[in-house]
């Protein structure tokens, strides 16, 4: 008598996901990886179909936040945990990637030297040992993912055990952040103070600014995109999730249960925070700069608002809520830019007090009928209700 065949891992991704959502990243794979790559590179200048390098730089800079926002949703809406220091995440790989762009220079600089300038300007006379190897770019994707990994590992593994959550949690990881933002405001610490990393000519031995290279870096920040919300998906579509899930709408009952939350939660936490490095990694060369205002904490207070936008606990809601956020952005700082952070606090009140659930959730009560029972998809932008360590257990 055979052993019964154990369910392939991604039935629950397959069966979590509806057909309308694979269409949906279908289209966006097309639009990003054939369609703007044509109207950009294709298309002469003076045609009204022609896509400009600002847009590409746009489009690819809103694709690495859409991917923040995704990595927060997976610690904040499934596990409930409201970080308000992502923002550092995001950064640490920035300046990861940064580093090898600076090296990338070379003797093209403004000082002709082979140390960056603003070490030239601050009278460096060598590399910090910390620099050495930077200007491998194998080098610094690894650094990019081990940064913000071990930084988030290294907090997380503290936080967790001690068992603090809730908003203690929040005012930590918004302590954290501004404590490395202020670190990095120092010259003396090799990270270029308060101007960063700019200036920028080189990725990979071609021209940072070409229009081939605006293209694969936009590409590159969907691919991730794509590849985090797959991901995501089947995690929290998965046992793994299920545990996140009951983590959120109650903890304690877990423990009773005989689970340890630890490590479910810092295996969540780091693999956001890798998530938030890679994309601030491909964010550096498209925006061309990377400074310590990134980590400031307005910067993480708005990833927040992101995900509340679009509706936490849904993943597509992150996505939906960055791009529009970010878009309203870019258009108040250019037409009316005193306004824009009145815009937001507001935005933030009243999806607080109107949209709970935000977009997604808004679209899914006018889908649903009258009387009728929510979907499976729609349970985890419903709140706690304590059903997942239910779920768990069965």
């Amino acid at each position: 008598m055979t052993a019964p065949a154990r369910p392939s891992l991604l039935v629950p991704l397959l069966r979590a996901t509806p057909r309308a959502g694979w269409w949906a990243l279908a289209v966006l794979a097309a639009l990003a990886f054939v369609v703007l790559p044509a109207l950009h590179l294709l298309v002469p200048a003076s045609s009204p179909l022609h896509v400009s390098d600002y847009v590409v730089t746009v489009a690819g800079k809103i694709a690495c936040y859409a991917t923040v926002a995704v990595a927060l949703d997976l610690v904040w809406g499934y596990a409930g945990i409201l970080s308000l220091g992502h923002g550092l995440f995001f950064a640490l790989g920035g300046y990861a990637f940064g580093m090898y762009l600076m090296r990338a220079i070379g003797r093209d600089g403004v000082y002709q030297s082979h140390l960056p300038d603003f070490m030239v300007f601050l009278d460096w006379k060598e590399l910090p040992w910390f620099w050495h190897g930077s200007d491998h770019a194998a080098w610094a994707l690894a650094l990019a993912v081990l940064a913000p990994g071990a930084v988030a590992f290294a907090f997380g593994w503290f936080a967790f055990r001690s068992r603090i959550k809730g908003v203690y949690f929040s005012i930590i990881t918004q302590a954290l952040t501004y404590a490395a933002m202020l670190l990095f405001f120092r010259n003396d610490t090799g990270f270029g103070g308060n101007n960063g990393f700019t200036d920028f000519q080189r990725i990979f031995g071609f021209p940072i600014a070409a229009p081939g290279t605006r293209v694969a870096l936009f590409a590159a920040s969907v691919a991730l995109l794509l590849f985090a919300l797959v991901l995501c998906r089947w995690l929290v579509s998965s046992p793994f999730g299920g545990v996140l899930r009951a983590i959120r709408d109650g903890e304690p009952r877990l423990r009773c249960l005989g689970y340890d939350p630890l490590w479910y939660k810092l295996g969540a936490w780091t693999l956001s925070a890798v998530l938030c490095g890679v994309a601030g990694a491909l964010y550096v060369p498209q925006v061309g700069i990377i400074n310590p205002s990134e980590m400031s904490t307005s910067a993480s207070i708005e990833i927040a608002i992101w995900v509340a936008v679009g509706g936490r606990g849904t993943l597509v809601g992150a996505v939906i809520g960055a791009v529009l956020v970010n878009l309203a952005k870019s258009w108040f700082t250019k037409a009316m830019p005193e306004l824009w952070l009145f815009f937001l606090g507001f935005l933030f009140v009243g999806v607080t007090l109107f949209l709970p659930h935000g977009i997604v959730g808004l679209l899914r009560t006018l889908r649903r009928r009258p009387g009728a029972r929510p979907t499976a998809a729609a349970a985890p932008a419903a709140g706690p209700s304590g059903d997942a360590a239910e779920e768990v257990t069965a």
